[in-house]
């Protein structure tokens, strides 16, 4: 007896090209959607993972039509760029309108009756998490029946109600095998490292309530509670990805210690020979044993949210802690070779040119190799979103960027210069950077002197930079 399948075959296509500026690095896969592919594993015949940054041949609408054409059915997009929305939309718009096609990812969540509006070949729009949706529309339900579903009826928009977030235990983590790619750290057509990236998510939510984070909060106002996969389940994923550098996109990967360690024991037991990089907050420190066998599993880079050498700004984000229990943290943490890699946020309400200038020299001062500054930004549900709209000549463009009468855009992006050029440009500094990344096994002094000097600092701080406005994004799961 032949199985009734409504849909037979799968397109899930990630529509950006590759060199677009604000779409996750050619090198990252696109995970999110390879979560919804395989979400759709047992609910169709045939799977179609296509990543238009490898597939040239396919970035033509003429040339995808033509590939669609020859049996796709069902059709689903991430749209998880702000950067290239307008871009992805107007791609989109061009496909056939035959197959049912599916829109899903953070833009489209927020954006959801403007992509039905401009692209007139989509029929549904995913909001939120995608996973248990899209196998209850590929198996036939009827829409009006489906949860987080947006979609068109008599002229008209309809917004079904928001699906409750999953529990984790139910999310299958990506099929690699449906890559048809193979992701390395390529930027200009220069390869950076020798080494395939990958990235796993072994938590989601977060267990802190910083104000400023776009994160924490998805574009429907839902918080996730911290929720962790078991680390059996965790270092399995590790052990079968081709990757042998690893990017946790976890928000904090160090929640739990004796999880951590656990993770590390199995990492050590199995022989698994690869490099690890991670999100971490100061309370890490508390667990030097933790921290010194995280090293020899393998980890070599942590990612550390310290975001102002002030007091006065740590409180009003609702860090958790102050510059001395900053200070005291990385007294631990300079007994570890690790690459630490510091977040900061400049141009906080209130903040003055005084305050964000000292970011340089307390980030020296702490012993950290870079840094990597952000502009305050706020989403819709963000907390720290009504204290701007309070403040008077305090405004929030079209991007979620905060600016001030006193501190413009071009002002900002002058002491975003002025702060990054104080920290990296001082005596002993690049000599810091370049030894941690050989003594880690990142790249040898010989691929160093073949990259130019250069490339280890541009690679690592793209990868941060990433982290925070990139990969992290797969937290909140707008993944399709």
């Amino acid at each position: 007896m032949v199985e009734y399948r409504k849909y037979r075959h799968a397109l899930c296509l990630y529509p950006y090209f590759s060199g677009d500026r604000g779409t996750g690095l050619d090198f990252f896969p696109p995970t999110g959607l390879e979560y919804i592919a395989t979400a759709l594993k047992s609910h169709v015949d045939q799977i179609s993972l296509i990543d238009l940054r490898h597939k040239r041949s396919l970035q033509s609408p003429r040339k995808m039509s033509e590939f669609i054409h020859r049996g796709v059915d069902l059709i689903c997009i991430s749209i998880g760029w702000r950067a290239q929305y307008k871009k992805a939309c107007d791609y989109i718009s061009q496909l056939p309108s035959g197959p049912t096609t599916v829109v899903g990812g953070r833009e489209a969540t927020e954006n959801v009756e403007d992509i039905l509006l401009r692209c007139h070949n989509v029929d549904v729009v995913v909001r939120g998490e995608g996973e248990q949706t899209i196998q209850e529309l590929s198996d036939g339900l009827p829409w009006e029946q489906i949860l987080g579903l947006s979609y068109r009826r008599n002229g008209t928009i309809v917004h079904n109600p928001n699906r409750p977030l999953q529990p984790i235990e139910n999310i299958d983590p990506p099929d690699r095998s449906l890559r048809q790619s193979r992701y390395f750290p390529v930027a200009h057509g220069i390869r950076l490292l020798p080494m395939e990236f990958d990235t796993i998510l072994s938590s989601r939510g977060c267990p802190y309530k910083c104000k400023f984070c776009t994160f924490s909060l998805n574009p429907l106002g839902q918080k996730r509670d911290y929720v962790a996969r078991s680390p059996e389940s965790v270092v399995d994923e590790i052990e079968a990805s081709k990757g042998k550098m690893i990017i946790f996109a976890d928000d904090n990967f160090f929640v739990n210690p004796d999880r951590i360690e656990r993770i590390c024991d199995l990492i050590i037991e199995r022989g698994i020979d690869k490099l690890y990089f991670a999100n971490a907050r100061i309370e890490a420190a508390r667990y030097p044993h933790m921290l010194e066998k995280a090293y020899r599993a393998g980890f070599r880079m942590l990612l550390l949210g310290i975001e102002s050498a002030s007091d006065r700004i740590l409180e009003q984000l609702n860090k958790g802690f102050n510059t001395k229990q900053i200070r005291d943290a990385f007294t631990v943490f300079r007994r570890f070779p690790f690459f630490y890699h510091a977040y900061f946020i400049y141009g906080n309400v209130g903040e003055t040119e005084e305050e964000m200038m000292a970011i340089p020299e307390f980030a020296r001062e702490l012993g950290v190799h870079m840094i990597n500054l952000s502009k305050l930004r706020v989403d819709k549900f963000t907390p720290l979103r009504k204290l701007v709209e309070s403040m008077p000549g305090y405004w929030i463009n079209e991007k979620g960027n905060i600016y001030s009468h006193e501190f413009d855009r071009k002002r900002l992006k002058q002491i975003r210069n002025r702060i990054r050029n104080r920290f990296l440009y001082r005596p002993g500094q690049l000599a810091k950077i370049l030894t941690t990344v050989h003594n880690g096994g990142i790249l040898t002094y010989r691929q160093m002197a073949k990259l130019g000097f250069v490339a280890p600092l541009f690679f690592l701080d793209y990868v941060a930079h990433s982290s925070r406005k990139t990969y992290r994004r797969l937290r909140n799961k707008f993944r399709h």
